[in-house]
């Protein structure tokens, strides 16, 4: 008797569905920490999760300038005029970035990897005026070529796609997280999220960090589906001689940029948010409003240095 019971319970317990329940997760990635939370209905939650892992570790094995085989550290070590052949990813991400590049009249620049990499942030060093006028920045050093191939015309022209990449990998796994019939997420890679469906029932309540208070948080948005990015000048940055020296560099200088402390840019795709909010950064609040109130289904937020929060007319009802 005993025995039937039990296997009776085992059966039912096979033939009743997988309770459904938030998972979540984080762990570190592309040199920040992502964070995925989810309502899923089965016994592969983890499974799922594995995905996105993978597919970040993926992006920066491919895009990271800190790996000596990565397709983009390749690129950084070519010769002068010698052609190279990239993956359709790569190719689709400098064409984007020179998008970005053209739109802003080159305030978003991945070529001022040139000029970045003369700062050391943990040792709070900054180059002097007449190294960054040895550093090579602008986009116009980067052939894309009709036959799909790439080249670089100076030497000394480094590119760093940290300003677009952590958008892409935040799209390339909402698609994963789709192709799983995933409804409702919060996705986060470092400043960059994405947030699918709701919580609850209810809009996800997602907060922009305060920018000089990491405990605080400065304004929470109730979203859905929208991918948002905050770029801030305390992510990397040293103080000297009561200077804030910060990692978003101006491209026509080198030297960090502007009159903000921080700008969050919401719209529907991961690596447009990414890059709008760098490019809105460097171009400071006036011309980086106008962009934003330019572009279609694009929302700004800017902090300036006094703390005061401006917003693009479509979330002041202009």
């Amino acid at each position: 008797m005993i025995m039937r019971s039990s296997l009776l319970i085992l059966l039912l317990c096979l033939w009743l569905p997988a309770q459904a329940q938030w998972q979540s997760d984080s762990w570190d990635s592309m040199g920040t920490r992502a964070t995925l939370e989810f309502w899923h209905q089965g016994n592969h939650g983890e499974d799922i999760t594995e995905a996105v892992r993978q597919e970040f570790n993926r992006i920066e094995q491919q895009l990271s300038p800190w790996i000596e085989d990565s397709e983009l550290a390749r690129f950084n070590q070519l010769p002068v005029g010698q052609k190279f052949s990239p993956s359709d990813e790569f190719r689709f991400l400098l064409e984007r970035s020179s998008l970005y590049s053209t739109t802003s009249n080159g305030a978003f620049d991945i070529t001022f990897a040139g000029a970045g990499r003369l700062y050391n942030y943990r040792t709070a060093v900054a180059p002097d005026d007449a190294a960054l006028q040895q550093a090579v920045i602008g986009m116009q050093h980067i052939q894309l070529h009709e036959d799909g191939s790439i080249s670089k015309d100076h030497p000394s022209v480094q590119i760093d796609l940290g300003g677009i990449a952590k958008g892409y990998a935040i799209d390339r796994a909402v698609a994963i997280l789709q192709a799983h019939d995933i409804d409702n997420a919060y996705l986060s890679l470092g400043g960059d999220s994405y947030v699918l469906g709701q919580r609850d029932g209810r809009l996800w309540q997602v907060g922009i960090r305060h920018p000089r208070d990491s405990q605080a948080v400065a304004i929470t948005l109730p979203l859905t589906d929208i991918a948002i990015s905050t770029s801030g000048d305390y992510e990397r940055f040293f103080v000297r001689d009561g200077e804030h020296i910060h990692h978003i560099l101006n491209p026509r200088t080198g030297k960090p940029a502007g009159d903000v402390m921080s700008v969050t840019v919401l719209t529907g795709r991961g690596i447009d948010a990414d890059a709008l909010s760098t490019t809105i950064f460097v171009m400071g609040i006036k011309k980086g409003l106008a962009l934003a109130n330019r572009l279609a289904d694009v929302s700004a937020i800017i902090i300036d240095l006094n703390g005061k929060v401006y917003y693009s007319d479509d979330l002041t009802g202009q």
